[in-house]
């Protein structure tokens, strides 16, 4: 399985947006100038991730997007899954009887891509949005001049 360039850079913005909108709204402009990607790539972006009911939009002079829901209850397989769609690297319709595989009842191999597919997915499900920021901030930090800054 491969993730363009949607996932990667999407979960990157939705990571940004959850740290710095605590206060306020936070810009395109802003997460553009912080993760280096293209303002134009991440209005596209947060158009699927707004679709997605994962982020909301406001208007106006101090707007900016901001989470739809707490990054708690946000994982990866939610932001990912808006932006890329179904996960499974292997489509098997042995998997899904109403699709008429001619083998599947002969067909071992099917266990394997189900396998695969349940793992990817419980493991995306498990990692939280909230998590990646925690993780985001402590690494933030080890690099910091003066540590103290990053305390809260």
């Amino acid at each position: 399985m491969k993730l363009s360039t949607k996932g990667r850079y999407g979960l990157r913005a939705l990571i940004d947006l959850a740290q710095y909108s605590g206060e306020a709204p936070v810009s395109i402009t802003s997460i553009s100038d912080r993760q280096n990607i293209s303002e134009r790539y991440l209005e596209q972006l947060m158009s699927m991730l707004k679709k997605g009911d994962l982020v909301k939009s406001l208007r106006g002079a101090g707007g900016g997007y901001v989470l739809a829901r707490d990054a708690a209850d946000i994982s990866v397989g939610d932001i990912l899954r808006a932006l890329e769609g179904s996960l499974d690297p292997v489509e098997c319709s042995g998997l899904n009887p109403e699709e008429g595989c001619q083998i599947a009842d002969s067909c071992v191999t099917k266990y394997v891509w189900q396998r695969i597919n349940e793992s990817i997915n419980r493991t995306v499900d498990e990692i939280m949005l909230d998590q990646l920021v925690a993780e985001s901030r402590k690494r933030g930090c080890q690099d910091a001049p003066d540590r103290n800054i990053c305390k809260n």
